[in-house]
């Protein structure tokens, strides 16, 4: 499994690459609201991620129409290569996404929670499919269950004729709330984990671990010390 980082904050994002685990980033316009972003500095913002972070970068279309969603989608393509459309599923960002993975331009399509939304996702020519977790969670419904099926299904077929240059659909698990969201959307086989920092930082922890590491010291310094 890939982890991608689900902030638009810089720190947190130079933080997480400095580990070496960091795939990608993806960001969306409530995270980008959230660290005070202003509009005229969005397209520099999103360029500075992508000196960060080698791998892909997800800036999402806030446009509406097709029409709209194809422009954000280019001109978003433009600041760097690494960077992936982020487009909702709708009618009209299926129609979308069919254009600019015809123009050779990836598109993640996101806002998925269902097995057919993600299938129509697939045969647009999504290079990436997010299907969310946390926010069944909200509504009292199993989000790990709806993830497992979109995983299996997309699995069940081969798109690579419909995605830019063939490349394989990767799943991306969206709405990660705990670091055991991500342990069981690893164990079905989900593509890549898109996470907040403060998960990221859970993942790394555990008691055992601090117990462990808290004895070896005091015997280190009992050695120091004889």
């Amino acid at each position: 499994m890939k982890f991608f980082l689900d902030t638009a904050d810089l720190a947190e994002i130079e933080e997480a690459a400095s580990w070496g685990a960091l795939a990608g980033v993806t960001t969306n316009p409530s995270l980008y609201a959230r660290i005070g972003g202003k509009l005229a500095d969005f397209e520099n913002h999103i360029a500075r991620i992508c000196e960060i972070v080698d791998g892909p970068v997800s800036a999402e279309s806030v446009a509406m129409t097709r029409d709209e969603i194809v422009e954000d989608g280019r001109r978003l393509a433009a600041i760097a290569p690494n960077v992936v459309v982020k487009v909702p599923t709708m009618v009209e960002g299926l129609a979308a996404t069919r254009t600019l993975a015809d123009e050779g331009i990836p598109v993640n399509m996101t806002l998925c929670f269902t097995v057919p939304q993600a299938l129509l996702a697939a045969r647009a020519g999504a290079r990436y499919i997010s299907p969310f977790i946390g926010r069944f969670d909200d509504i009292s419904e199993d989000g790990l269950d709806q993830l497992a099926n979109v995983v299996d299904a997309i699995n069940n077929y081969d798109f690579t004729d419909n995605t830019v240059n063939g490349e394989k659909i990767e799943i991306i698990a969206a709405s990660v709330r705990s670091a055991n969201h991500v342990t069981q959307a690893a164990l079905m086989g989900a593509d890549i984990a898109t996470v907040p920092f403060g998960v990221l930082k859970k993942m790394v922890s555990h008691p055992l671990t601090d117990r462990g590491l808290e004895s070896f010291m005091k015997d280190w310094e009992k050695v120091q010390n004889a």
